[in-house]
């Protein structure tokens, strides 16, 4: 099961390992996103599989902020030189996790950065730039 009352299905920060049995991948794809929704929303998850249509399900369907595809996830989630993120011990979980961020926090996050803004020609959308696809698709 799944909740309060299963506790090897929420976040374990040791050498356990849980298991959950599924029929098929949309199967699957429920679990991840009970567990998460229990606790890790907006932290992570990860996938092993070929099936790019499986890993892009996940990707789509979780409401997480890093997906570890083929790779260890305990250290790939804190960066590492073969997945292109940044190092870190401190993950945003963006707003799926109450944080203001879904980035992996690291140096930039600290340095201050003063931004000046001068007035631009304008680039204003009309009307049917902003609304036209939604517009054919829905109606008005």
């Amino acid at each position: 099961g799944i909740g309060k009352e299963h506790p090897f299905s929420g976040e374990k920060l040791t050498v356990v390992l849980s298991i959950f049995k599924y029929s098929d991948f949309d199967e699957a794809l429920d679990i991840v996103n009970r567990i998460t929704s229990y606790q890790g929303r907006g932290h992570s998850c990860g996938i092993h599989s070929t099936t790019e249509e499986n890993i892009t399900k996940l990707a789509l369907s979780a409401k997480v902020s890093r997906i570890m595809v083929n790779q260890v996830q305990a250290f790939g989630n804190g960066g590492f030189f073969n997945n292109g993120l940044p190092f870190t011990l401190t993950m945003g979980c963006g707003s799926w996790g109450g944080n203001s961020t879904t980035e992996n926090l690291n140096y930039k996050h600290f340095i201050n950065i003063c931004r000046l803004a001068r007035p631009i020609p304008e680039v204003k959308p009309n009307d049917e730039d902003l609304w036209g696809a939604y517009l054919s698709k829905y109606g008005e």
